[in-house]
């Protein structure tokens, strides 16, 4: 019964499915559409598990280092969920981004919102995300998306 079963599955996956989108999509689900449609979908049709990605984890930790240095209220404290910060062999450790963060531009302002949620219907389908951090001077809006790993070349 198992083979019979395994035999299916695999004679399925080479037969084309039609996938419907979810009625609400992340942005890193929209994202992933973007970049790689049949992935997406089989991931749709047969969720599984997912491991913690380390640039994900990264980001985090970076996130919450960041609302803490505005005293904005964190859900979890960095220590818990990090116990420790060693980076992964070809990343600048994480003292050194914070150090070279403080010594940018954005050390010095002020935003006016961070981690702020966000709703917007495209093509009829509900995307929710959260914008990292808004800057404004006089007329000028910032928009920020705060990225932590390597600079894709």
């Amino acid at each position: 019964q198992d083979a019979k079963a395994l035999l299916t599955e695999i004679q399925s996956r080479s037969e084309s499915a039609i996938v419907q989108l979810p009625a609400r999509l992340s942005v890193s689900t929209l994202i992933a559409l973007a970049q790689n449609p049949s992935a997406l979908a089989s991931t749709i049709r047969r969720p599984m598990p997912s491991h913690v990605d380390i640039h994900a984890r990264r980001g985090t930790q970076f996130h919450l280092w960041l609302e803490r240095k505005f005293n904005s209220p964190v859900l979890f404290d960095e220590d818990v969920l990090f116990p420790t910060s060693n980076p992964m062999p070809d990343e600048i450790p994480f003292k050194e981004l914070q150090e070279k963060w403080l010594k940018s531009s954005w050390a010095e302002r002020i935003p006016v919102a961070i981690e702020v949620p966000f709703e917007t219907v495209l093509a009829g389908v509900l995307l929710r995300g959260r914008i990292d951090a808004v800057y404004q001077e006089d007329d000028l809006v910032e928009i920020v998306d705060w990225k932590t790993g390597r600079t894709k070349m």
